[in-house]
């Protein structure tokens, strides 16, 4: 089956390529028309397998259309275009360029229905969002982005060497679900666990994603760990590891979120606890749970893109990012503090906002399942997302102390991105049908029920007294400057004790093998030129001999050979030839 409009991915990647040589309101339009064009052609494409062709033998699908990856796809290019729009006056040339390609190779991902495909796109994906974290150009950025993508080759080796082993075993590059059954699916598995950050190998983002520029971040936290979801939800629904992983995530990074002193890493380690949320939903596997995990997947992209946008705002008005340096900026940008506290809400899963309509789809499944200690936890969690991601955030940001900045809300661009995501996440939140119609199976969930709602009010209002209490007795954590160590510690300080025992000790070894190589060259060299100069002597002497001889063939024909041996009367070259021929012998063989 085939179509006349371009893939989407093709879209934005292709159209990136432009990007340098526009420049003003031209650039602006272009760089918004390119979501704008990718989102018509996913509201117009049929479903079913569009634009195949034969590659090695292989059939390679640039367009799975299906339920499934469109809804996935629809949140993508609106998000690229958030993303786009609240970087509209970014001079940065690599920046812009990296943005579009990142969200196209994150659609070619999702649209991607062969292995091949999917993995060229992956590894796009990750080269892209690298120009992303060091877009800063300083030390620690570029620092962050070099350990950011060791990390992601080694997970697209895993996912590379467990396709191979895939395709030699099914004889097909094609996927869809493949489950844990097999090395090959194991090495995919962690391939993709890599990119959704799930715990133990999660340090990555909350390491690199601080690092970007205001508005790049925005972008970060869009793409690759969803886009690692839907895989997870294509390939290995199901999965009963995802569910104690999953559980793992939602509750560890809270207490990181909680000491963290940036608010961007605040906000990092609560991604993770949202895409916990998404792997429990996904491990469970009944429609209802992965339903949850994409409506939670999408309400989570724009969420978390509110946030990121409020605190790259005042991280562009006013320099500083960190709760110790900020607040009391409720008095001069009252906008930024209106869409982060509505971000704050939604994360909170606050009623009549998106975040309440999506985890409890999960929650219930958790109930449906007869998973009590999940659903513990998962209880747990959300009280925990509502201390640190939605009081913490917008507390320390906007109101605790008065840091005396007064800084203005941003340009009208950033602003706008910000109320059309905030507008969206209210939207979900009031009416969310038009969400449920998009899943991927029939949805006969009821968000707004007396037991629903009352438990989440109950749930959320212990989570805010217990905040207060915690700050009116000062037994909550101090703000303070400090480095966390997570995981991640063990590749900085190992990675850079390995590199030093490596240098030390293979730099030994290589200069001991240049002694003895050195040593063996200059003997061999000695050897050679002592050899051509008897060579060359040797050749000299037998010519001079065999000249002589020829000189002396008319006496032998009279004198005979025998008489010139017994009167000595041979030519002297003879004898001469003999014995250089000997010192030769005894030098090679000595």
């Amino acid at each position: 089956m085939t179509s006349n409009m371009f893939p989407p991915a093709i879209i934005f990647i292709l159209g990136s390529f432009l990007i340098p040589f526009l420049k003003g309101k031209t650039k602006s339009i272009y760089m918004l028309l390119i979501p704008v064009v990718a989102f018509y052609v996913l509201l117009n494409i049929p479903q079913g397998n569009i634009w195949t062709f034969e590659f090695w033998g292989y059939e390679l699908i640039l367009g799975r259309i299906d339920k499934l990856s469109l809804v996935f796809g629809y949140i993508f290019t609106i998000m690229a275009f958030l993303g786009v729009l609240f970087a509209l006056k970014v001079k940065d040339d690599l920046q812009n360029v990296s943005a579009i390609v990142y969200a196209g190779a994150t659609l070619g991902v999702v649209l991607a229905g062969d292995f091949l495909s999917l993995y060229l796109f992956w590894e796009v994906m990750a080269v892209s969002s690298t120009f992303l974290i060091i877009a800063s150009r300083t030390p620690e950025s570029r620092k962050a982005g070099m350990r950011y993508i060791l990390v992601h080759l080694i997970g697209g080796l895993f996912l590379l060497a467990g396709i191979v082993l895939y395709t030699q075993k099914t004889g097909t590059i094609a996927f869809d679900y493949i489950g844990l059954s097999g090395i090959e699916s194991y090495l995919i598995f962690i391939g993709i666990a890599l990119n959704a950050a799930a715990i133990p190998l999660h340090a990555w983002l909350p390491d690199a994603y601080p690092m970007g520029t205001p508005t790049s971040t925005v972008f970060l936290s869009a793409f690759t760990t969803k886009s690692a979801v839907y895989l997870l939800i294509r390939t290995f629904p199901g999965a009963d590891l995802l569910i104690w992983i999953g559980a793992f995530m939602v509750f560890v990074p809270i207490f990181y979120a909680v000491l963290e002193n940036d608010i961007r890493r605040v906000l990092a380690y609560s991604l993770l606890n949202q895409i916990g949320f998404m792997l429990v939903g996904i491990g469970i596997g009944s429609q209802l749970a992965l339903n949850g995990a994409v409506a939670h997947a999408f309400c989570h992209i724009l969420y978390k893109g509110l946030l990121f946008m409020a605190a790259g705002s005042v991280l562009q008005m006013t320099g500083k990012i960190k709760c110790t340096e900020i607040g009391g900026l409720y008095k001069t940008m009252p906008l930024t503090c209106l869409f982060c506290i509505v971000g704050a809400a939604s994360i909170s899963a606050f009623p009549l906002f998106s975040g309440f309509v999506s985890k409890s789809m999960i929650v219930t499944a958790t109930v449906n399942e007869k998973m009590v200690l999940v659903y513990l936890i998962l209880q747990f969690a959300s009280a925990g997302v509502f201390h640190h991601a939605g009081i913490k955030v917008p507390f320390f940001t906007f109101f605790g102390h008065d840091s005396g900045i007064r800084a203005k809300d941003p340009s009208w661009n950033m602003t706008l991105a910000m109320g059309i995501a905030a507008f969206a996440c209210i939207f979900i939140g009031v009416f969310p049908q038009p969400l449920y119609n998009l899943l991927p199976f029939t949805v006969d969930y009821i968000p707004y029920t007396g037991a629903h709602v009352v438990g989440q009010l109950q749930l959320l209002m212990f989570g805010a007294l217990a905040f207060a209490l915690l700050i009116l007795s000062g037994y909550y954590p101090p703000e303070i400057k400090s480095i966390n160590l997570d995981v991640d510690w063990t590749y900085r300080k190992l990675g850079r004790g390995a590199y030093m025992a490596l240098d030390i000790g293979l730099n030994a070894i290589n200069r001991m093998s240049e002694s003895i190589l050195m040593t063996f060259v200059k003997g061999f060299a000695s050897f050679f030129n002592r050899a051509a100069i008897n060579l060359a002597l040797f050749v000299s002497v037998n010519i001079w001999l065999v000249l002589g001889y020829r000189d002396k063939r008319l006496e032998i024909k009279k004198n005979r050979l025998y008489n010139d041996i017994t009167k000595g009367t041979l030519p002297i070259g003879i004898g001469a030839a003999v014995a250089i021929s000997f010192i030769i012998i005894v030098f090679i063989l000595t």
